[in-house]
């Protein structure tokens, strides 16, 4: 209750105006495309090569070749180039499941009591076969698993659960994960569902829309396995004195030492019969073992802003000339434009196309939340081998270098910052009359020069009208502008349509632009949310609305010097 002054005293109040803002969620790319492994068309976020190659994978063999996605490459360019997350979206063909453990043996030789299935999915995941001499098995692989129970205790109905790497063997053990005192009774703090988990993901429509639903009542803890069933639980394994045995029938249901292999993944990428066509030799109908279709429901999941945060999209091996592909990232700008914080990195032509087949395409699209490069790179691939890979596996590492060297509204582009690591040669060595054809039809040229190396040198976007969105800076400077007063402004929503609620979002929102000025982002800005737009009629309708005008800051593009000769005896003035 407040309290109030009835006879005459003193009142000591509180005024709380010292909320700060939330710094900026940071956002990464978004890489959508095949991989060796992992979670099917469910965004993922990784936040290190590292921890990519554990999940996804990095090269597979077929027959006697071994190839390396371009999503592999994107990402390890992206870290590299300093960026510090990637939602990785795995794009398959057909019908890809997980693995389940082979059958657990439990100690009076019943029914398994537990069974474990893999998180990645794909028959890449099937370990089970012989084994040899050492242990080691004949299908075990890098990319796969094996599992060991250890520690059996009847007394306490713990056990050790141990997660291996195919590839090991008895003496040489590669352990990637450890679950101790593992129970089977569901009262247990250890028990093995809540401790290592039991989700998985189905994929659903709701209309035009494809999402994920969670399945299971315990988040995964383990980074490779969860719990498909507890066929055998012990309840109340111990009695309340914590040391008998409640019923004596338990100690059968636990697992003896033992260990196993996984089984019965579905889904392959990998065509013995036809080989994939990668890198360079991706076509219209084989772009790395898939289809362009095959992206749809990759690419509609990702129109969730509020689960899924990034500020580049890009999708390596589609390709806006082949017919089929059109269809997709035309999608992906749609995505980029709809959701209205991210910039979408495509490719408008194969490795071998000329100056005309990219300008030709690049007038086909209008839209300032795209930007293209061009031409190919030669890189090194994990495979060994050099490989030629278009400029959407790179660019949002160029972008990531920006970000961290100087912030999202510098143009990624130049010898400063527009500089391309890891790459041995461009597909074409690009003179300057065809660096300003490909520039005049808004398509930036990756530029060499001697002694300086492969630089991005344009940075504008797809949009056809002359203005300061037809630059990628400034669209970047656009996102991270709406992305932060977006942040700002969810916090007001269902609270009092006030002066005071209006003053806490200028109180926020003013001194972020007025840093953006200092940063050289911006060379000035307004901020109006108070009477004049907010009269009784918008309040009525319960809307709170603000205006912010801003002026962005240009990058120079064009350098002209004048040089005049003057004849001998002339003097300089200044």
């Amino acid at each position: 209750m407040a309290e109030t002054l009835i006879s005459p005293g003193v009142l000591a109040r509180e005024n709380d105006i010292s909320f700060i803002a939330p710094a900026p969620v940071e956002a990464g790319a978004a890489i959508i495309g095949p991989a060796v492994k992992g979670p099917v068309e469910e965004p993922t976020l990784v936040t290190s090569y590292g921890q990519y190659q554990r999940i996804f994978g990095t090269t597979f063999e077929s027959g006697s070749n071994k190839y390396e996605f371009l999503t592999s490459l994107a990402v390890k360019s992206y870290f590299n180039q300093g960026g510090n997350s990637v939602l990785v979206s795995r794009v398959v063909s057909g019908s890809f499941s997980a693995a389940s453990n082979t059958a657990v043996v439990s100690a009076d030789a019943g029914d398994a009591p537990f069974t474990l299935a893999t998180l990645a999915k794909g028959s890449i995941q099937n370990s089970s076969g012989s084994s040899n001499s050492d242990g080691s098995l004949t299908n075990g692989t890098s990319d796969n698993l094996r599992w060991e129970v250890t520690n059996v205790d009847s007394s306490t109905g713990t056990f050790t659960l141990l997660v291996r790497r195919g590839d090991d063997n008895t003496k040489n053990k590669i352990i990637v994960e450890t679950f101790n005192d593992l129970s089977l009774d569901p009262n247990s703090s250890n028990y093995i569902e809540r401790v290592i988990g039991n989700q998985y993901k189905s994929k659903a429509t709701d209309g035009d829309v494809t999402y994920f639903n969670s399945i299971g009542e315990y988040v995964n803890q383990s980074r490779y396995i969860r719990i498909a069933s507890v066929a055998r639980p012990t309840l109340n394994y111990l009695a309340n004195d914590g040391i008998t045995i409640s019923d004596a029938n338990y100690t059968g249901s636990l697992p003896t030492a033992q260990s196993g292999t996984f089984t019965g993944a579905t889904g392959n990428l990998y065509k013995d019969d036809a080989p994939n066509n990668h890198f360079g030799d991706i076509t219209d109908t084989n772009t790395q073992g898939l289809v362009a279709a095959n992206y749809a429901d990759a690419i509609s999941v990702l129109e969730n802003k509020d689960e899924y945060v990034f500020n580049i999209v890009s999708a390596p091996g589609l390709i806006y000339d082949f017919g089929s592909h059109k269809t997709q990232l035309d999608s992906i700008v749609s995505l980029a434009e709809s959701r209205g914080d991210a910039i979408a990195v495509i490719d408008l032509e194969q490795y071998g196309a000329s100056v005309g087949n990219v300008t030709s395409a690049a007038a086909t699209i209008n839209s300032s939340y795209t930007a293209t490069y061009w031409p190919w790179l030669q890189t090194a691939s994990a495979t060994g081998k050099n490989v030629w890979i278009p400029a959407s596996v790179v660019i949002p590492g160029v972008y990531a270098f920006t970000d961290g060297a100087a912030a999202p509204w510098f143009a990624p582009a130049g010898l400063t910052r527009g500089g391309i690591g890891d790459v041995i040669q461009a597909e074409r060595k690009l003179t300057r009359a065809q660096r300003d054809t490909l520039y005049n039809a808004n398509v930036n040229p990756i530029a060499t020069f001697p002694g300086a190396g492969i630089s991005v040198f344009g940075q504008k976007t797809l949009q056809k009208k002359k203005s300061a969105l037809d630059r990628v800076n400034v669209r970047r400077l656009l996102i991270d502008l709406k992305k932060f007063v977006g942040d700002v402004s969810r916090s007001l929503v269902f609270e009092q349509n006030t002066t005071a609620t209006r003053n806490s979002f200028l109180a926020a929102v003013n001194p972020f632009l007025e840093s953006v000025v200092q940063r050289q982002g911006l060379y000035a800005y307004r901020v109006v949310m108070d009477d004049t737009n907010n009269t009784a009629d918008v309040i009525d309708r319960n809307q709170l609305i603000g205006q912010i005008y801003i002026q962005p800051a240009k990058t120079v593009e064009f350098v002209v010097l004048d040089f005049t000769i003057e004849p001998t005896g002339a003097t300089f003035v200044g």
